[in-house]
């Protein structure tokens, strides 16, 4: 099973050209599910995520900000939502969002959203998540995002063998205290399955809609968690990568580079021939 986290960039800079760079990327990967973050809607038209799905051959589910407002004083729009979805091979059967807690000062309506996906043999817990960005007190209503993001999946993970997966946008460093809360809930971060030395950085300096994060280093900030693993390795890690990370026909699809994550879906430890080079699951 391939598994795609990828955060969008919402309605910024060229998102007409944008999205069929994106477009191009997903179609190349060919996904079996998606986590996305900062997708577009119009209201009363069209939805970022149901586009993709539409030409994808996916299920798509939508979970928009109950608090876009923020978010439209930065584009001068105030027809033009935000929100998280879920792009699935398979129908969703049971779905939930959790509104994440924030104090008023720095709350733009981010969510957490559940999609249990109607996979053959077992069905699947599927997250995906956008904590709010920033330094300083962010940092504090991270971690507090964070806690409430492990009670959300351990609400929703029972009843199928499949292990959760968890993906998002963390905006945070791989050893920050939000993330590594996951790690002690017993989610793993597929990063570790990587090839050694691929490049890591979702957060990319090279990337040109990043280029004014002047003197900060590359950063991977987007995740892919997995539980343990299920009867005969089910749902182990095989292999992970970035996607994303440069222009299609000129033109970089977002800020953020996505992760992508093979998970064993039949019990074999074998890495997919397209998915690159692994190391052992756990």
């Amino acid at each position: 099973m391939r598994v795609v986290t990828w955060n969008l960039w919402w309605r910024f800079g060229p998102w007409a050209d944008r999205r069929k760079a994106i477009l191009a990327v997903l179609r190349e990967l060919e996904p079996d599910v998606v986590g996305l973050q900062e997708v577009w809607a119009v209201d009363g038209g069209e939805n970022l995520a149901e586009w993709l799905a539409r030409d994808l051959g996916l299920h798509w589910d939508w979970s928009p900000s109950p608090a876009p407002e923020r978010w439209q004083r930065r584009i001068g729009d105030d027809t033009v939502g935000v929100g998280t979805a879920v792009l699935s091979r398979w129908p969703v059967v049971e779905r939930a969002v959790l509104r994440l807690p924030a104090p008023a000062e720095l709350d733009d309506g981010r969510l957490a959203s559940y999609a249990r996906l109607g996979a053959p043999g077992h069905r699947i817990p599927f997250f995906t998540v956008h904590l709010t960005s920033g330094g300083g007190p962010a940092n504090a209503v991270r971690r507090e995002q964070a806690a409430a993001l492990a009670e959300f999946v351990t609400a929703h993970r029972h009843g199928t063998a499949h292990p959760p997966v968890v993906t998002g946008d963390f905006n945070a460093r791989p050893e920050a205290p939000e993330v590594r809360l996951l790690r002690a809930q017993g989610l793993r971060d597929a990063w570790e399955h990587a090839a050694p030395g691929a490049p890591s950085g979702t957060w990319d300096t090279a990337n040109p809609y990043v280029a004014h994060a002047d003197g900060e280093p590359s950063v991977r900030i987007d995740y892919v968690h997995v539980g343990p693993p299920g009867p005969g390795g089910l749902g182990r890690v095989l292999a992970v990568r970035r996607a994303g990370a440069g222009p299609v026909d000129g033109v970089w699809p977002s800020d953020h580079a996505a992760v992508v994550a093979d998970l064993a879906d039949d019990g074999t430890a074998h890495a997919p021939a397209s998915g690159g080079p692994g190391t052992p699951g756990w």
